[in-house]
């Protein structure tokens, strides 16, 4: 059984979100399939209360408008949460453009708010990705980020 609430959230975007063909289903029927897919019911509410919350995150972003510069100082909880290869993983995300300021707080807040002690660079990479599907306007760094993923992952199996 898959236990881990990431494989769920990236089971939801090969599946689901992915491509110009995105299904539509009932959430009890999403919730049968991935539970099918040897998912716990735990872990599917926790992904799908994920992105709810990210839905409201990237809503919340949309109304304070662009940010062009900031510099970001991390706390310690974020430090220990985030080591220096998940930070170096974001840094490099928006030195490279892919990730803007607002998009860069919506993935740490996303990262955060997974259960895991620590959060590993592939996460990063899925989150961010994750949030960039969310936000209009970042269809490109989008395509940027999703090639690069896919070109450095393994195949997850389900």
């Amino acid at each position: 059984m898959n236990e881990n609430m990431v494989d769920v959230l990236i089971y939801l975007y090969e599946n689901y979100m992915h491509g110009e063909e995105r299904l539509l289903l009932e959430q009890s029927d999403l919730e049968d399939e991935l539970s099918q897919a040897g998912f716990s019911q735990g872990e599917i509410d926790k992904a799908l209360r994920w992105l709810d919350e990210l839905a409201l995150g990237v809503e919340a972003a949309h109304e304070h408008g662009p940010v062009t510069r900031s510099i970001r100082v991390y706390s310690e909880r974020e430090c220990a949460k985030l080591d220096l290869e998940a930070r170096g993983m974001i840094m490099s995300l928006e030195h490279s453009g892919i990730l803007d300021p607002i998009s860069r707080e919506l993935v740490i807040d996303r990262l955060l708010a997974i259960d895991h002690p620590r959060m590993l660079v592939d996460e990063v990479k899925w989150v961010a990705l994750l949030v960039l599907m969310n936000r209009p306007g970042r269809e490109e760094a989008f395509d940027q980020l999703e090639a690069m993923l896919y070109a450095d992952e393994p195949v997850y199996l389900h």
